[in-house]
């Protein structure tokens, strides 16, 4: 086992996954540690065998520790025994999305410097047309009736489940600060970048800012295997000794016929899911569940009443693949929309385009570090000059742009990029994107700029409507008149079945920005609509200045 003096770092069986799992199923052999969607389970003396046969039957595939390896599946036993498996060898996890193809799995594998990928059988077709980098052969997983065409090498699946059953050996004991995995980002202005994560960084991530997560916890990972936010789920349940519910995806429907039968008593909801969830029909079974704290990434204006209605304590976050949840909040933030405060261990500041520090309730681009090392990643594999900017004079720039406020809480802005200027003010397309969803028939929401004839920015928002519901764009800018500054009210109104997403689900917005004003844009200047300054202490909503003469805003 690899020590240090350094009290800053985490001792291997804290933070490396082979030793954590060693320690518990020394301990706690019988107790569940993983549960699946169909009700299968293991204990951590079962997730230790699985975890051993994998990474014995990847060692005779040719798996040295260090190497790296594509794991290409969806949620399921497969997918965590090819993790386990890997890290058990001290080799390099490289979870990919299940929507990648053509170019961009191109670029990741080729990215990835992996000669083994381990694919479901639904998606190997797809590596039969491009360039398979230094791929040279594949596990196969799932219902293989023919062998698929992938111009690879093909292996079997019971490589992962009929290696030999003796703890494999290492050349050297895997350390903290070893490179556990490589995450891929979404890439939603460019290619990918796979983000290199060590054993402290996950631990940093998973561990600390979950003080309210204990070892009697069964936690619920309900977000895919290749994004932070679902290694993070499992990787919490690992470092207490708990146990995780490894669920396909989240489904609004379905959420807490699944918290019941699972018998889930945390859960992390990132996006609109609190949204989605708390606009269901309310039901006599509403406090009937086993729920008890909820952590909700960002902390929409639905979180009190979330609380309220269902009975959980709320809490919040700010994280990236990078980080490692540095700023966390206390239970039931009373703040709307923030992000908590900084954690113990990490530094955080809110600077201008020099690095120079902004003042309070002043906008500016959020950097961190944290005192442990390792704690945060370690760079963007084969991507020097992203790393460079990223972390530069010794700070990790996050390209997000925050706000903090006279009590100390830091509040996310924008992505720096998705800021828009209108008429000599800045807006934040979240805060609108954010109004805009408390209207009961918005589903969701995305905001981008786009030209004026008055130079800058016109505000575009495109919005997916909830089921069964209809919106009219007119009566959507009444409802946002006393919400919303009279120049944040959007000009243009794009209605989508479905917002464009990334294979991360990220919403695409510079395709949105691309398309601009459609022929199926509502444009409130051609519908008469005339927005005016407030008046001190009153708004006039649109319904009621309708056809009024007016110039530039």
């Amino acid at each position: 086992m690899t020590t240090t003096a350094d009290p800053r770092i985490l001792p291997a069986d804290a933070c490396v996954l082979r030793d954590l799992l060693e320690k518990f199923a020394a301990s706690q052999p019988e107790k569940i540690c993983v549960r699946f969607a169909d009700g299968a389970e293991w204990t951590w003396a079962e997730t230790r065998r699985q975890a051993i046969r994998a990474a014995n039957g990847l060692r005779d595939a040719g798996v040295d520790q260090g190497d790296h390896v594509v794991s290409w599946l969806p949620n399921g036993p497969d997918a965590v025994r090819v993790w386990f498996g890997l890290n058990y060898l001290g080799a390099v996890y490289v979870p990919i999305n299940l929507a990648y193809r053509g170019n961009l799995l191109a670029h990741v594998i080729a990215n990835s410097d992996a000669r083994l990928i381990v694919c479901h059988v639904d998606l190997a077709s797809r590596l039969a047309d491009i360039d398979r980098g230094q791929l040279c052969a594949a596990i196969i997983v799932g219902d293989v009736r023919v062998d698929p065409d992938t111009g690879l090498e093909l292996l079997p699946a019971s490589v992962l489940t009929e290696g030999a059953p003796e703890l494999p050996a290492l050349q050297r004991p895997i350390a903290p600060w070893d490179t556990q995995s490589i995450i891929y980002t979404s890439g939603t202005t460019g290619p990918s970048k796979g983000v290199l994560s060590s054993y402290l960084h996950l631990a940093s991530m998973a561990g600390e800012p979950w003080p309210y997560f204990g070892p009697d916890d069964r936690g619920m990972c309900n977000l895919p295997l290749f994004h932070a936010g679902g290694t993070g789920a499992v990787y919490r349940s690992l470092l207490r000794g708990a146990s995780v519910v490894i669920v396909d995806s989240f489904n609004t429907a379905e959420f807490w016929n699944e918290i019941r039968r699972h018998d889930v008593t945390s859960v992390t909801l990132l996006g609109v899911m609190a949204t989605f969830i708390v606009k269901l029909p309310p039901s006599p079974r509403d406090r009937q569940h086993p729920l008890r704290t909820v952590t909700m990434v960002p902390l929409c204006e639905d979180a009190k009443a979330f609380s309220e209605r269902f009975g959980v304590e709320v809490y919040t976050t700010f994280n990236m693949t990078e980080t490692s949840c540095p700023l966390v909040s206390d239970r039931n933030p009373a703040a709307l929309s923030s992000c908590g405060q900084p954690r113990p261990g990490v530094e955080v500041r809110i600077v201008d385009g020099n690095d120079c520090e902004v003042g309070v309730d002043e906008v500016g681009e959020l950097i961190l570090r944290t005192d442990r090392p390792w704690a945060m990643n370690h760079g963007y594999y084969k991507n020097p000059e992203a790393t460079a900017a990223a972390w530069r004079n010794g700070w990790f720039h996050t390209g997000d742009a925050f706000r903090k406020d006279a009590a100390g809480d830091y509040f996310f802005v924008d992505r720096l990029k998705d800021t828009i200027r209108r008429r000599g003010e800045n807006i934040s397309s979240y805060e609108v994107e954010t109004e805009i969803c408390a209207h009961p028939a918005v589903k969701e929401a995305a905001v981008v700029a786009v030209p004026s004839e008055f130079a800058e920015d016109e505000v575009l928002v495109a919005v997916s409507v909830a089921a069964g519901a209809r919106l009219d764009p007119a009566e959507l800018l009444t409802f946002l008149g006393p919400r919303l500054a009279h120049f944040m009210i959007p000009r243009f109104v794009r209605i989508l079945p479905d917002l464009p997403r990334t294979p991360t689900q990220k919403v695409q917005k510079h395709l949105l920005r691309a398309e601009g004003i459609t022929s199926d844009t509502w444009d409130r200047e051609a519908a008469g609509i005339r927005i005016r300054r407030e008046k001190i202490g009153v708004w006039v909503t649109p319904a009621e200045i309708k056809g009024e003469p007016h110039g530039p805003t």
